[in-house]
């Protein structure tokens, strides 16, 4: 059911009028009062003055009469006292802490208030709680019961006066409960018992006892009495609109409760003060009394449709009726089907309601409109506005639309719903005629696309063709869909719909898979490479599965032609991708990474630009040496090509090519690559490349040092022989603490066992899962040997001992500094022996040593060992200046921690001297020696800032020291023009700074005033060869491209008239665009604003063949043009926006259908109808004839237009509006004559603050009189 109300000015002001009169001021000015401008003091009230008398203090004084209430503070501070008997925590060692002071907080941070404890003299405990006041009232009730002793009392009051304690949803008992901080609990109703228990503080529950007695007191006052009267009666007894009874609760103080008339009970509850409820019961029964005399009734019969116009909105034409006749009219029920209405009252007064009664029951009609109910819409109009310009005529009538009947029923006064009606039916016979519709059942699985996304195709079709059309929802399944409009349009649309349903039904669904991993890249940032292919294929839709679903499905739907092309293109796509996406690992030694790395990055870089390929190296924390390249096949192969010269470059690596049958390949390879591992660990770290699986290749690939090579290629090809006679494996299990005892200081004890028996040892590596497992492979004895001495070993090990040695006290501090450091290292490699030193500050020597026997033995050995070091230790001193120090160290000093690795030394360096302030005194002299050590200072003499001190060994502290020198600096120098000097420094500096990170070196240009060509390289010895030869090879390349420069700088004039510039230019300088780039030349045209430059010389500038080969170009761009014939055709001005089209999209399709160009005139030209057409002559006639066409097809168009506007209303203009006076008042201070006084502004009497006492003013000679 539907319907449509609107709310007119008439219904507002009707409805209005129930209102109170009081609360509407409605403000109308006439003409008198227009003219009659208000007074000032009405305008602007003055502030009230403080009278002495009685009577102008009770007289209202203006508008600023009312009391300004002070603004109260939201946070207060009350203070509560816990007496000392009344204390929980008495017993506390520190005032402040315990218990007591963790309650505090919790109540601090439960409630949000601020507690202060202090202890007063009597030992008693003052609390001071500051916050809101909520919130302290709840902290109040919480230090109550947890910081004072609690006691209870019970109050007994009448059960039913328990509700008055507890209040509406318990918010009395809560508000009580704060205000006394006690806890109050009242008995269940099923519960006989009145006794109320309070708990809290003696001062609480007294405070609580005597509210609980106050609000049963109250209660005892009032009274309540029910009266029987019978139901007929009720309205007498409560008058028109309840003012009756309205009247006698004002009068008396008492409550009294009529049941409503749809309730059957009888009774009359008065509630109140006794005396005041007896005067009430007492009016009350002689109203009843005098109403059951004087009153006799009359039944009459009114139709049932009909009651609901007595009754009137809200029962108040009921109410009207017995205001104006006193007689009381009963409707029955509307669920009862009898139609008799009781009239009851004065026999004199029943003839004058009979005839009210009579008067509403027929004041109103029903009538119903025959419309279709597709019409419905139509008639209600966009937004209600049809509709509404009946109901604004007749606002009394309701309009009622069914949905899915073909009628609209009309309710309200005769002759409105008469009018109503007439117009109705003249809108619905106007739209019969003039509108149409259509049913076409498209298959649902289309609905959607024919909506479009965002509903762009249904709205295309709704605007051109001027229909409403109206596709079920999915949810019903439903094929059918209604088109409604213009009978014109709707078979237009019908037609169209049903072209874009049989386009579909030809259409092709076809899955592509792609893999997962490429969706995301096909798909693009935010969607941009998808949205691509998408306006590439407009009528091609392309799903792309979920990606929680993991499916390479990616389904491809539209015509069949363009889905074909669609998937070629999406598969040409893929295929690059998968071609960019190969991937290969290269293992280079750790220490060279930095190297392919270059500085701040620069040789990866390169590489990866000129190869074209991603390189991600490994972490500098992480033990894996592999570089992994991605990309094009070939392009990986190259960036692998080049990382490895780089290597080879920089070491002694070797390369060596094995051949070994592939099918032994993954037997050699081990599982999970174990076994190649532990050949390339044993052969110092060199790398093995096995061909790729099923290439076919035997060739092994062995690199690295050129002795650890030819030891892995031996290794090899014996294990490649075992596996081809017969290869036997056995597993044996040790812990993890014995493996490098086992395997022994640089493999020592393993190779023993190896070389031995004959067999492979393999230990696990650190990321496999099984750390216990150690495997041998060889022939069966050879295993089966290896194995018992393996197992003797690992018994060995399992027997602990414990054993000590001595070492001198002062050895102590090496073993135990940096956490035990030297001490976890011992543990690791002799099979986790424990070692203790004494603790410091005992006078022991005595080391403690628990493990393994062998291991035990060993670790004393290493102990000894370490001692002897430092026993042998000396410290060596290296002059180098220290403006080489920085250069030395090296990024992140990275060249002394190798040098400290490679010869076990310590390096220290010294402290940064400042250089001294200029003009600084010397120091003072003291008893004739110099303020430092008494002596003079050597000239010769290194500073002590250039000395750094290796400690260590005697021999190996000098192989430091010559590491060490060989990383100072040297400078040389390298000849180079001065005019090359900008180019090698290149623009900001980037073309030196890329050199100087390529070869690690610094390349000082000498300052432009200088004229000078020799360019200074330093750097490290080893670097500076490849600095100055990339440098001279910078300075070749130059001076080729100076000359290259010289040649490119031709310039050739071609003369062409200016009127052909435009079009040799082309649109957005698409024509001249693309003779530069097919040609690689600059072509300039003269400037239209300088007139000294000949107009007609275009500049070509180039290669002299270039400059050429463009100038023929453009000699034939002109032979074209003057050919071309142009001509003016008169075109409508009316049609030129039409032919236009949008952004200029239509003229420019006809253009390039014609091969002409159409110009239309400029606003403001004296012809606005004259068009002209360029171009080759049969193509100017073409499109005249074209253009001619379409103006005649617009022209009708645009006159039928025109009519129509003749005949629409013109809009209406506004009237002149007089200027506005402003705000004008009379009497105002500023008009008064100069005679008066001015307002004192500093005074307070005059100007008072708002809410604060007014002062007299005084005068120093007391009061003015």
């Amino acid at each position: 059911m539907s319907s449509v109300a609107v709310l007119t000015q008439e219904s507002f002001a009707e409805h209005r009028s129930g209102l109170v009169p009081q609360q509407i001021k409605v403000a109308t000015l006439n003409s008198e009062e227009e003219s009659d401008p208000p007074t000032y003091k009405d305008a602007f009230p003055p502030l009230p003055e403080k009278a002495a008398c009685l009577e102008s203090a009770q007289e209202p004084t203006g508008a600023w009469n009312n009391k300004i209430r002070p603004i109260k503070a939201s946070v207060i501070t009350q203070v509560f006292h816990v007496p000392l008997e009344e204390r929980k925590y008495k017993d506390m060692n520190q005032f402040g802490e315990g218990e007591q002071a963790k309650i505090c907080l919790e109540i601090m941070q439960r409630t949000g208030a601020h507690l202060e404890l202090s202890l007063a003299k009597d030992q008693g405990l003052s609390i001071m709680v500051s916050g809101k006041l909520d919130a302290v009232m709840k902290a109040r009730k919480d230090i109550v019961a947890r910081l004072q002793t609690q006691a209870s009392a019970t109050v007994p009051i009448p059960k039913e006066h328990h509700r008055f304690v507890i209040g509406k949803n318990g918010e009395k008992l809560q508000d009580l409960e704060l205000k006394t901080a006690t806890k109050i609990q009242i008995p269940r109703p099923d519960d006989p018992s009145n006794q109320i228990k309070i708990t809290g503080t003696k001062e609480g529950i007294e405070k609580a006892r005597h509210e609980v007695l106050l609000i049963s007191a109250e209660q005892d006052k009032r009274a309540v009495e029910r009266l029987e009267v019978e139901k007929a009666f009720h309205p007498f007894i409560a008058g028109p609109y309840n003012r009756l009874v309205g009247e006698i609760m004002q009068e008396t103080g008492t409550r009294i409760n009529i049941p409503p008339p749809s309730v059957s009970r009888t009774e009359i509850v008065f509630t109140g003060e006794k005396e005041q409820l007896a005067q009430a019961v007492a009016r009350i029964k002689k109203i009843y009394e005098e109403k059951k005399k004087k009153t006799t009734t009359i039944a009459v019969e009114v139709k049932k449709s009909q009651h609901k116009y007595v009754i009137g909105p809200k029962g108040n034409s009921l109410q009207e009726i017995l205001e104006r006749t006193g007689v009381s009219v009963e409707i029955p029920p509307s669920d009862s089907t009898s139609e008799t209405v009781i009239l009851r009252g004065e026999p004199e007064k029943l003839g004058q309601a009979l005839t009210e009664v009579y008067a509403k029951a027929n004041s109103f009609t029903v009538s119903s409109v025959s419309a279709p109910s597709w019409l419905h819409r139509f008639i209600i109009g966009k937004k209600g506005q049809n509709l509404a310009r009946i109901t604004q005529q007749m606002p009394k009538v309701h309009i009622e639309f069914t949905e899915g009947e073909d009628k609209i029923t009309l309710e309200g006064p005769t002759e409105d719903v008469n009018v109503a009606q007439e117009q109705i039916e003249s809108m619905v016979k106007d739209l019969i005629n003039r509108m149409d519709y259509v049913e076409i059942n498209i298959d649902h699985r289309f609905h959607r696309h024919l909506i479009g996304k965002s509903g762009a195709n249904i709205n295309r079709i709704k605007d051109q063709y001027k229909v409403s059309v109206r596709i079920p929802p999915d949810s019903e399944k439903s094929d059918l869909i209604r088109i409604e409009g213009d009978p014109q349009g709707v078979q237009q649309a019908k037609r169209e719909l049903l072209e874009l349903a049989s386009r579909m039904e030809n259409e092709r669904t076809k899955d592509l898979i792609i893999e997962q991993r490429f969706h995301r890249t096909i798909i693009g940032q935010k969607g941009e490479r998808i949205r691509e292919i998408r306006d590439k294929f407009p009528e091609v839709i392309i799903n792309f599965p979920d990606p929680a679903q993991k499916s390479d499905i990616v389904q491809l739907r539209g015509p069949k032609n363009e889905v074909e092309k669609c998937t070629k293109y999406m598969q040409k796509m893929v295929a690059e991708l998968v071609e960019n996406s190969y991937s290969i690992s290269v293992p280079i030694f750790k220490q060279f990474h930095k190297n392919i790395i270059g500085k701040g990055g620069a040789n990866i870089k390169k590489i990866r630009e000129e190869s074209n390929t991603k390189i991600d190296l490994p972490a500098e924390n992480s033990n894996s040496e592999t570089i992994v390249i991605t990309g094009k096949r070939a392009n990986c192969e190259a960036a692998r090509s080049r990382i490895l010269s780089i290597q080879k470059d920089l070491a002694n690596i070797a390369e060596v090519e094995v051949c070994i049958p592939a099918k032994l390949h993954n037997s050699l390879i081990g599982t999970k690559g174990r076994l190649i591992r532990s050949i390339m660990e044993e052969c110092g770290g060199v790398h093995i490349h096995f061909p790729v699986e099923g290439s076919g290749s035997d060739t092994v690939v062995i690199r690295g040092p050129s002795l650890d090579v030819e030891k892995a290629k031996k290794q090899l090809l014996h294990l490649a022989e075992e596996k081809q006679t017969k290869s036997f494996t056995v597993d044996i299990r040790a812990k993890p603490e014995y493996h490098r005892f086992l395997i022994g200081k640089g493999g020592g004890k393993i190779r023993k066992v190896r070389d031995s028996t004959g067999a492979r040892i393999i230990f696990p590596a650190a990321e496999d899962k099984d750390q216990d497992l150690i495997t041998i492979i060889g022939k069966e004895d050879a295993v089966r040997e290896a194995q018992r001495e393996l197992e003797a070993l690992i018994q060995n090990l399992d027997n602990v001992v414990e054993d000590c040695m001595l070492v001198d006290s002062r050895h102590h501090r090496h073993f135990v500094i940096r956490r035990g450091q030297v001490l976890r290292e011992i543990a690791e490699e002799y099979g986790g022996v424990m070692v203790s030193f004494p603790r410091s500050g005992t006078q022991s020597d005595r080391v403690t040593l628990k493990g393994a026997k062998d291991c035990v033995e060993a670790a004393k050995k290493r102990i000894r060992e370490i001692i002897e070091d430092l026993e042998a230790q000396v410290t060596v001193e290296c002059a180098i200046p220290q403006k080489f120090h920085r250069s030395v160290m090296g990024p992140k000093g990275s060249r002394i921690q190798q040098i400290t690795r490679d010869y076990n030394v310590q390096i220290k360096f010294p402290d940064r001297e400042e250089a001294p302030a200029h003009g600084m005194e010397p120091a003072i002299q003291e008893n004739g020696d110099e303020a430092g050590e008494g002596r003079e200072a050597d000239p010769g003499s290194p500073r002590r800032c250039d000395i750094i001190t290796i400690s260590g060994r005697k021999e190996k502290c000098e192989a430091a020291r010559e590491a060490l020198e060989a990383l100072v600096p040297v400078t040389i120098e390298v000849e180079v023009p001065f005019d090359l000097h900008r180019y090698i420094i290149g623009q900001k500096g980037s073309g030196i700074r890329k050199m100087m990170d390529e070869f690690e070196v610094n390349i000082h240009v000498p300052a432009p005033e200088l004229q000078s060509d020799v360019i200074a390289i330093t750097g490290l010895a080893t670097n500076l060869d490849r600095a100055k030869a990339g440098l001279l090879e910078r300075v070749k390349e130059l001076q080729a491209e100076q000359e290259d420069r010289a040649l490119r700088s031709f310039k050739l004039n071609v003369t062409v008239d200016p009127k052909y510039h435009p079009k040799i230019i082309g649109r957005k300088g698409a024509v001249i665009t693309q003779i530069r780039l097919e040609h690689d030349v600059n072509i300039q045209f003269p400037d239209k604003d300088d007139g000294s430059q000949p107009q007609d010389q275009i500049t070509i500038t180039g290669y002299e063949k270039n400059t050429e080969a463009a100038r023929d170009a453009i000699l034939k761009i002109v032979g074209e043009l003057e050919q071309m014939v142009s001509e003016d055709v008169p075109l409508d001005h009316r049609v030129h926006a039409r032919i236009i089209g949008a952004r200029g999209k239509a003229i420019r399709k006809i253009m390039d259908e014609f091969k002409v160009d159409i110009r239309f005139p400029q606003s403001g030209a004296p012809d606005p109808n004259c068009v002209t057409v360029t171009g080759l002559p049969e193509n100017v006639e073409e499109a005249i004839d074209h253009i001619l066409n379409l103006e005649e097809e617009y022209l009708a168009d645009v006159v039928d237009s025109e009519a129509l506007q003749g005949h629409m209303k013109p809009p209406a203009h506004g009237e002149v509006k007089a200027p506005s006076k402003g705000f004008v008042v009379r009497d105002a201070p500023w008009t008064a004559s100069s005679s008066e006084k001015a307002p004192d502004m500093s005074s307070s009497e005059e100007f008072p603050s708002f809410g604060a006492q007014v002062a007299p003013k005084t005068l120093p000679w007391g009061p003015k009189r």
